[in-house]
């Protein structure tokens, strides 16, 4: 794990299309903006792990789809 200290409007470069900076600082939060090519998905941890947990039930579920009658 790589540790930082940035201070506002300070950024940090990810390869070469991803940057992060630091946009507010307010007591104990942190506001980041991240600027990323559209092909990279980018969530809050949150979120992904209900995205992941949702896909994991998705998976797990039985789900029987009437097929429509096709004419002879």
């Amino acid at each position: 794990m790589l540790i930082l200290s940035r201070k506002k409007d300070q950024k940090i470069l990810i390869g070469e299309g991803i940057e992060i900076w630091v946009v507010d600082l307010r007591g104990d939060t942190v506001k980041l903006g991240i600027k990323a090519p559209k092909e990279v998905k980018v969530y809050r941890q949150e979120v992904a792990l209900e995205i992941q947990a949702a896909n994991e039930a998705a998976l797990k579920s039985s789900l029987d789809l009437p097929f429509p009658d096709v004419p002879n």
